[in-house]
């Protein structure tokens, strides 16, 4: 490792989702000194447009959209300090069940071999210590997220390489207390019906089967900055409503499920490099 630095890569699925997901550990590392690369695998078009219109909708130009999110995107990275962008630049497939899912050139309708053939170059170039990227399920069914996990773990095959592996996750026994906090800061957030809930996935793990809980409580206003960069957005970017405070009060720690590991380190762990310093 002595001819390279050590490397975070983040593989993600839209302009926003970097700072959402991983805003705090690409603070915490770019400021230990640690190189940071986001790979954004969608243009975001699906995104809203000026005055919050919606795909389909008068006002809402698709084109137009991605051009305002790369802008937002590298906003973003200049906050949180990312040392390299990478944008795949696939067409945003929209939430499951829209039309866009199956549009010629959407993420979601491109082959799993294709996407992972481009994102091996990458992680051939890059040679990353850790890569961080989400569950199967995409953290919450997205066409994009879930393509975005099947693309790494392909792209990992391609190239043989055994990079500490992470899955974004979330401790469930802090999922209510962030609804509560939503609705106190006027966000329309529905009390969870539990009869819908026992049907559905539920996201997030239970506290003990999370491997790694990492402090970044130091950024939480950069991860704040981060997300508020994405303008255009944030009608959806429920966070934010909390006001900095309060945003930096909850979201000090980011979680994961570690599920490649060549180091062997003890979980649970609070640090992603743990077993490679």
């Amino acid at each position: 490792m002595a001819d390279r630095p050590l490397t975070l890569m983040a593989v993600h699925a839209h302009p926003d989702d970097e700072a959402s997901g991983t805003g705090g550990v690409l603070a915490r590392y770019a400021a230990e000194g640690i190189r940071t690369v986001l790979v954004t695998c969608t243009d975001g078009g699906c995104g809203d447009g000026p005055g919050g219109a919606k795909p389909g909708e008068p006002g809402h130009d698709p084109a137009a959209v991605a051009v305002l999110r790369r802008q937002e995107l590298e906003a973003s990275c200049e906050v949180l300090k990312v040392s390299h962008l990478e944008m795949l630049d696939y067409a945003d497939s929209g939430m499951m069940g829209w039309p866009n899912n199956d549009a010629p050139g959407s993420f979601w309708a491109t082959p799993v071999a294709e996407g992972a053939a481009r994102l091996a170059e990458l992680l051939r170039h890059y040679q990353p210590d850790v890569v961080v990227t989400y569950d199967e399920n995409g953290f919450y069914g997205h066409p994009d997220h879930i393509q975005a996990n099947r693309i790494t773990t392909a792209a990992l095959e391609l190239t043989g390489q055994t990079p500490k592996l992470y899955w974004t996750t979330a401790p469930r026994s802090r999922m209510r207390q962030f609804g509560e906090v939503l609705r106190e800061s006027g966000v329309d957030w529905p009390e969870p019906d539990p009869e819908e809930a026992a049907t559905m996935p539920q996201i997030g793990l239970p506290d003990e089967e999370i491997t790694t809980w990492v402090d970044t409580a130091e950024f939480g206003s950069q991860k704040y900055d981060a997300l508020a960069a994405h303008a255009s957005q944030g009608e959806n970017i429920f966070f934010l409503r909390m006001g900095k405070e309060r945003f930096t009060e909850l979201m000090g720690v980011e979680t994961f499920l570690r599920v490649q590991d060549p180091t062997g380190a003890p979980v649970p762990e609070n640090d992603l490099f743990a077993g490679l310093r």
